[in-house]
């Protein structure tokens, strides 16, 4: 695996796999936990989890969980490609609202790992697109946490598309200075 850093303060990074290739195709690791250690990161996921989009221009975001639920997690496009997003939501980083985007695909079968302490998003690039999460810690709907996805002081630049899809929880929800 390669481990490559963000543009932001703290763990996130973005890890491409090793493809071996032989005649039946390829082998690669998409976790090692002393790979992971090696870079600080957790391998202790508790909670796995798919969305499925079957339109382009679906976002998801902006979300995280609040102690003690905070999560850590691994993101990656099973299926289809995404513009994914994530944000650093902890005031007393020297990146605090600034945000890095990676586009995630099955065909770059890239992953994002993602730390506490900031929120995370994403808009499909292509229909019939599935996500996979793993999280480091289970859901808890009272710890849930979000900001609207075009919150002019964070200003994110997503990709254009033709009819953007927005769930209502995440239309409604406030903006950054509003939600933590």
């Amino acid at each position: 695996m390669i481990f490559s850093t963000t543009t932001l303060d703290g763990n996130a990074f973005i890890i491409d796999i090793e493809q071996h290739e032989d005649a039946r195709g390829f082998f690669a690791r998409t976790v090692c936990r002393d790979e992971f250690r090696k870079h600080g990161l957790s391998t202790d996921f508790t909670q796995q989890s798919i969305s499925f989009n079957p339109k382009v221009g679906t976002l998801r975001g902006m979300h995280w969980q609040t102690e003690p639920y905070a999560e850590e997690k691994l993101v990656r496009a099973t299926r289809g490609a995404i513009f994914d997003v994530i944000v650093d939501i902890r005031p007393e980083s020297r990146t605090y609202r600034q945000w890095h985007a990676v586009e995630l695909s099955e065909s770059n079968r890239r992953q994002i790992y993602i730390p506490k302490g900031f929120a995370h998003g994403f808009q499909t690039l292509q229909p019939d697109t599935e996500v996979l999460y793993e999280m480091t810690a289970t859901y808890h709907p009272e710890a849930s946490r979000g900001f609207i996805w075009n919150d002019p002081s964070i200003n994110i630049e997503w990709p254009k598309t033709e009819g953007r899809i927005v769930g209502i929880r995440d239309a409604e929800l406030p903006r950054l200075i509003d939600a933590v």
